[in-house]
């Protein structure tokens, strides 16, 4: 198992890599249509980043200012190895030292269970977000 280390990263400094494997992830993995992927708000989001050798980036994820979290990522050949847990975690961890009450994201069908593990809880219907079904989970700090 590779050592990684995560931490919360300057967006303006980790920019390019964070922004090549989310590319690899969603438009190149996932036909996520470039346009979708980049949405203009990374500038003010809080970045967390999975870092191997050299910091090397092997798993991103984001969280808005309103504790939506997503644009969560993680390099092939690093997934199962609970790179996408930790950023989670990192992110989670820092939405409750910023006061707020919760999180939230939309999960992809097949990351529910990942998200269910880690807390959250499913809400509503099932909505398409880039052609993928998806469905909104929520952690709630407050129970």
């Amino acid at each position: 198992m590779t050592v990684y280390q995560v931490k919360i990263v300057d967006w303006h400094e980790y920019a390019e890599p964070l922004s090549a494997l989310r590319y690899q992830v969603f438009v190149i993995e996932q036909g996520v249509p470039v346009e979708l992927e980049i949405d203009g708000e990374d500038d003010t989001a809080c970045h967390v980043a999975a870092l191997i050798d050299n910091n090397q980036v092997v798993g991103t994820g984001r969280m808005l200012a309103s504790g939506k979290i997503g644009r969560m990522a993680v390099r092939s050949d690093m997934r199962c190895q609970g790179v996408g847990r930790a950023v989670l975690d990192a992110l989670v961890n820092e939405a409750r030292t910023q006061g707020l009450a919760g999180v939230s994201l939309g999960a992809q069908l097949s990351a529910v269970g990942f998200y269910q593990r880690a807390g959250f809880t499913p809400q509503g219907d099932v909505f398409i977000d880039a052609g993928i079904d998806h469905r909104q989970m929520v952690l709630d700090f407050q129970q």
